[in-house]
């Protein structure tokens, strides 16, 4: 691997109830709960993984559930759209999946590839896409969703801004992107570093009202790396361009770096290593409640404050 940008890490979000959340994406959408953890900074809330069999980055989507947050509103200045690889030919199981589960379901298409779009049940809106490009990335199977229908991981993500320039900037002379296709006011940035979770959206629209953070929509969205080393560099890159990062930061799984683009999304660099078997093995990943090693020594208090998830 080049000392590049390798699409998507992961994606954070915002949810209202822990128990929903996780019933939903683990039952209905079939993915794997790849790491049950605690917000470094508020313990008392759950932070969960999801992410196809092996958590390989460009398929972990995550959440804080905080309860009782309320809705947050999509709108500029967030990534409001998150983009979902599923394989050819499987839409229609999809769509009848998801309409017995009472989600209701649009089709469309974007530069050319069939969508279909969703939101989940806090409201965060998301696209199955059928690449047009192969995807060979590992999947997570249930009793019910098998290999030729299961969400292979990420295909996009959106951002929605009144100005697309200046974010465009970010994502092409720093993170090495570049510009794929235009339709109007929606822009296709990609990274040639790898095939898959490779794409940025943008909708550039002057009229949308600033999004408002809480449950139903995007924290922040990661870049990958392959390791700290390569995320120094980038550090040192964000700061040339005048924009303000933080230092580098250990999150257990990964090394992270956070800074906010000029449209307002916040965006993370992070890297590959160490990894989600870091504590946990391959076949066990998501089993147990792991806490970051400060918070080990007050663990029971921790459980006793966490939601049910029974």
């Amino acid at each position: 691997m080049e000392n590049r940008i390798l699409g998507l890490h992961h994606i954070t979000a915002i949810a209202d109830n822990a128990k929903r959340n996780l019933d939903f994406y683990t039952q209905v959408l079939g993915v794997r709960l790849v790491k049950k953890t605690v917000n470094f900074d508020d313990p008392g809330t759950y932070h969960f993984y999801f992410g196809n069999e092996n958590g390989t980055p460009g398929t972990i989507l995550t959440f804080f559930p905080w309860e009782g947050i309320g809705k947050g509103t999509n709108g500029s200045g967030l990534a409001t759209h998150i983009g979902y690889s599923v394989p050819k030919g499987s839409l229609g199981f999809w769509k009848d999946r998801l309409k017995s589960f009472n989600v209701n379901v649009q089709e469309s298409e974007i530069f050319g590839e069939k969508v279909i779009s969703i939101t989940d049940p806090d409201g965060l809106q998301l696209q199955f896409t059928e690449a047009q490009n192969e995807d060979l990335r590992k999947v997570w199977t249930t009793e019910d969703i098998k290999e030729e229908n299961a969400l292979k991981g990420f295909h996009n993500v959106t951002l929605t801004l009144k100005k697309a320039e200046p974010t465009i900037k970010v994502l092409t002379d720093i993170l090495g992107y570049d510009l794929q296709k235009q339709d109007g006011g929606r822009y296709r940035f990609e990274t040639s570093a790898i095939e898959t979770a490779n794409l940025i959206d943008i909708i550039e629209n002057e009229k949308v009202p600033a999004g408002r953070n809480a449950a139903g929509t995007n924290h922040h969205i990661a870049f990958r790396v392959k390791d700290d080393n390569i995320l120094m560099e980038y550090r040192e890159k964000v700061l040339s361009a005048g924009l303000s990062i933080t230092p580098k930061v250990d999150r257990d799984y990964f090394y992270s770096l956070y800074f906010r683009e000029p449209g307002g999304v916040l965006f993370e660099i992070a890297t590959d290593n160490p990894g989600f078997t870091v504590d946990e093995p391959l076949h066990e990943l998501g089993s147990s409640l792991k806490l970051p090693k400060q918070y080990e020594g007050v663990r029971e208090k921790i459980e006793g404050v966490l939601p049910n998830l029974s």
